[in-house]
């Protein structure tokens, strides 16, 4: 169990690196382990300021987890109004958000018995 945590957080990292690639806002990064019943190890949430923007960063997350890591999404949907698009990788999932739709579905809200660590930029 110990390899998989360790190949999450690594994945992990590289979609915060495509999200912040592409200047995604506030992006917040998920805890799920010690939820009982839980879906996937990690969420990482974050949002754009227009489809355009949301569906740059998919585009990004993709590109850069699939240089390192090396993964495929398991799942993708969403793309077609790029409203909030989803990208499963099966121990991490991805949110992303158009701002009004974020703040009207909340998912930290929904998630706030886990550990909610917010990512900063590093590159900057």
């Amino acid at each position: 169990m110990k390899k998989r945590s360790d190949e999450a957080e690594v994945l992990v990292k590289s979609v915060v690196k495509g999200i912040f690639e592409k200047k995604g806002h506030d992006v917040i990064k998920i805890d799920l382990r010690k939820l009982e019943n839980r879906i996937t190890d990690y969420f990482v949430i974050c949002h754009g300021s227009s489809v355009t923007q949301v569906d740059s960063i998919c585009d990004s997350v993709e590109d850069t987890v699939r240089k390192k890591p090396g993964e495929k999404p398991l799942h993708l949907e969403g793309r077609e109004n790029s409203f909030w698009v989803l990208i499963d990788y099966g121990n991490v999932v991805v949110h992303i958000f158009l701002e009004e739709y974020r703040n009207f579905y909340s998912l930290e809200s929904l998630w706030a018995d886990a550990d909610i660590e917010k990512m900063e930029d590093k590159i900057k």
